[in-house]
């Protein structure tokens, strides 16, 4: 008598937060910040990091190198076309991982593409892509093959690329869905035709790769995982390019939350989903909407009085998962100006932050300076406070002071000392209101003729006292960054904001001239 196996099959969870997500405008990272998330991802236990696209700068070369040197569990990926140069650089990146180290190969096969974007015939993108896979198979048996707009690709030409690179040695075969394009019936039709009509299938795992575009991607990955899809690629909080990637944490919880009707499961440690959608955040200033599903501020708040009704009889009434499954707390107060240095530094860690003793020192000084004008500290008020003293960019502009007049019927003046590359400077400025005439004064020191297009300010916290956040976007040239600054003071929160766009700005460009 056989035995039904009912084991739910595992699901790998392949993260390109490092490089599709870095891809989203103004989401760019250096290599220290690219290595902390690295290992956040290490704490949530993913399979397979891609960590860059190694060709692309030095510094993207480099990120892939020290995190293939770092990272230990994760198997790290770096991204490349088919040609050899490619691969040949990917590999000096990843040799680093040894056995972990998986080169991520890919080359266009839809007919826009092909016609347009490459001008080339089909017999030569099969000839391109099998020629690639073997390059890199040279190098490792962890090779990924990626049929780039596989969704717009015709079946037939698919099926016989599909079948061809498995052939050269692809492990797995990545199905993307480049452009956003697909809806999830037609998307689990695509994966399961392959999976009947590729005669070795068997030999590779299939992933999917789904963009956003129509606010699909997440459905769309859980219906090719039904169609028999081994591997899903996501960023976490769904950044990259344009509309973003399926979210990690959405996907995730799915997978967990309907078990009941979804036989699978992945290896991801949930309890670290909201810090890591945090970390992402203060690193590249972009900010979760707050109704944004599993890490929104939202998502575990309930504020309708029938909701909070049943909350109070029995909380599964309006939770299908836990605060604490995803990493949050129940408690939020954290701390307070009693609380020591061992406190601090163990909340910290808890919310995902490992800081040395430098770093902690001064990120300690701004705690103990904003208890004294907060009754309460909030975990929202620490990742301010990391944001702010510990993961800037590169920092060439430094805030020195302000000062401020400004009335009814006075004209905003603004005076501003910042240090530039160790030299302190200042001037004043008029201006519409204290901001415009603060950041004025910045961007007349800094000698930028960068274009600010998108201020935004909220409150971390509740109350009088709570600390101001300013979000801003900044564009120079073809580059756009985004800025982040925080303080109880909304105007210095602006500056620090507007300097940390700067900041960011000359390391991007300095990357970029030691890239030529």
């Amino acid at each position: 008598m056989s035995v039904t196996n009912t084991e739910p099959r595992i699901i790998k969870i392949f993260d390109t937060t490092l490089r599709d997500g870095e891809q989203s405008p103004g989401a760019s990272m250096n290599i220290d910040e690219k290595l902390r998330l690295a290992k956040q991802l290490q704490k949530l236990n993913v399979d397979v990091i891609e960590a860059g696209f190694p060709i692309a700068s030095e510094g993207d070369f480099e990120a892939v190198k020290k995190i293939a040197q770092t990272i230990k569990g994760p198997e790290i990926a770096g991204l490349c076309r088919s040609g050899f140069k490619d691969i040949d650089r990917a590999w000096e990146a990843l040799k680093y991982a040894e056995d972990k180290g998986r080169i991520h190969t890919f080359i266009a096969t839809s007919d826009i593409h092909m016609k347009y974007k490459l001008q080339m015939t089909p017999a030569q993108v099969l000839e391109s892509a099998v020629a690639g896979v073997k390059r890199a198979r040279s190098y490792t048996p962890n090779v990924e093959f990626s049929c780039e707009d596989a969704v717009r690709t015709d079946l037939k030409f698919l099926v016989e690329v599909v079948t061809a690179v498995i052939d050269a040695g692809a492990s797995v075969v990545n199905i993307p869905d480049t452009v956003g394009y697909t809806i999830p019936f037609e998307y689990f039709n695509i994966i399961k035709h392959l999976k009947d009509n590729v005669p070795n299938v068997d030999k590779a795992i299939i992933s999917v790769h789904c963009h956003n575009d129509l606010g699909l991607s997440v459905a769309n990955s859980i219906a090719a995982v039904q169609a028999g899809a081994g591997q899903v690629e996501c960023t976490i909080n769904g950044i990259g390019e344009r509309a973003g990637n399926c979210s990690l944490e959405e996907f995730v919880m799915s997978i967990k939350t309907r078990g009941d009707i979804l036989p699978f499961k992945t290896n991801v440690v949930t309890e670290q989903l909201t810090p890591a959608s945090r970390l992402l955040t203060n690193i590249t200033g972009i900010v979760v909407q707050q109704n944004k599903a599993i890490v929104g501020a939202n998502a575990f708040a309930h504020e309708a009085g029938i909701h909070q009704h049943g909350m109070l009889m029995e909380k599964s009434t309006y939770e299908i998962m836990t605060p604490e499954s995803v990493g949050l707390k129940a408690s939020a107060l954290v701390l307070g100006k009693h609380s020591g240095r061992h406190a601090f530094k163990k909340r910290l860690e808890e919310l995902g932050y490992e800081l040395n003793d430098e770093d902690l020192n001064k990120a300690f000084t701004r705690f103990k300076a904003l208890a004294d004008l907060k009754k309460e500290v909030f975990d929202e008020d620490l990742d301010a406070i990391v944001a702010d003293e510990v993961m800037r960019a590169t920092e060439r502009y430094k805030l020195s002071h302000i000062t401020v007049t400004c009335g009814s019927f006075a004209v905003a003046t603004a005076t501003v000392q910042l240090e530039i590359d160790g030299e302190q400077v200042r001037t004043a400025e008029l201006g519409d209101g204290p901001v415009d005439a603060t950041l004025k004064a910045i961007k007349k020191l800094a000698g930028s003729e960068a274009k600010l297009t998108q201020y935004n300010v909220g409150s971390i916290t509740g109350g009088t006292d709570a600390q101001g956040e300013v979000t801003v976007r900044v564009e120079e040239g073809t580059r756009t960054v985004i800025g982040r600054g925080a303080s109880t003071d909304i105007i210095e929160a602006s500056a620090k904001a507007y300097i940390d766009a700067l900041n960011r700005l000359h390391f991007a460009t300095a990357r970029d001239v030691e890239s030529l």
